[in-house]
């Protein structure tokens, strides 16, 4: 029995970019197609099969420990990066100041999708979603840089719909205008999360 469930809950790619050095900047560098592998995006610094752990999971490794890479793409969706940029008092908010590796545009409420959902694209390109990406203040430095005086206001206007992390389960090639079909996890949610969450 399979245990991803294919939805009915389809998103368009209107933006595809990378991140070629996190050290010099969190902006994205746009394109218009990429070959993506099992090490992620051509390019992108968050690239490769192991990463050097960080603040997102400090309960479990000291920072810089060598991890399985889950975090090769930051995906987000163009009608919650609306969102922000009104909450924000921005007319819009240009996907590379945050960072993006795809912005999609068709499913609600994106940033929490079950853990361990899929994106499959027409061609077999498998994207595995790890978990919701909390916002932080690096995205605010890129658009301070072009909104004197926003900067400040993206990491409490981003709360809940920054998106999630990803990662590459299947390679191929990824373009603007692709269709990615949302697929679940058949199961119910843990009833006991709450009581896990409350410590």
């Amino acid at each position: 029995m399979p245990a991803l469930k294919p939805t009915s809950f389809t998103a368009t790619i209107t933006w595809l970019g990378h991140v070629p050095s996190r050290e010099l900047s969190l902006r994205s560098v746009p394109a218009k197609s990429v070959d993506v592998t099992l090490d992620g995006l051509p390019g992108e610094d968050h690239g490769g099969p192991t990463r050097p752990s960080c603040v997102r999971v400090r309960t479990q490794y000291k920072e810089g420990t060598v991890i399985r890479n889950t975090r090769q793409l930051s995906i987000v969706s163009a009608e919650e990066l609306a969102a922000t940029a009104e909450a924000m008092g921005l007319e819009r908010i240009d996907p590379a100041w945050v960072g993006a590796s795809l912005v999609i545009e068709g499913i609600p409420d994106f940033t929490h999708v079950p853990p361990s959902s899929r994106l499959m694209s027409s061609s077999g390109v498998g994207i595995a979603i790890d978990m919701e990406n909390r916002p932080c203040v690096l995205p605010g430095r890129e658009i301070e840089a072009e909104a004197e005086g926003f900067g400040a206001r993206y990491k409490p206007a981003a709360k809940g719909r920054r998106g999630v992390t990803a990662w590459i389960e299947y390679g191929g090639r990824l373009a603007l205008g692709d269709v990615l079909t949302l697929h679940v996890p058949d199961q119910p949610a843990w009833s006991h999360l709450e009581a896990a969450r409350a410590g």
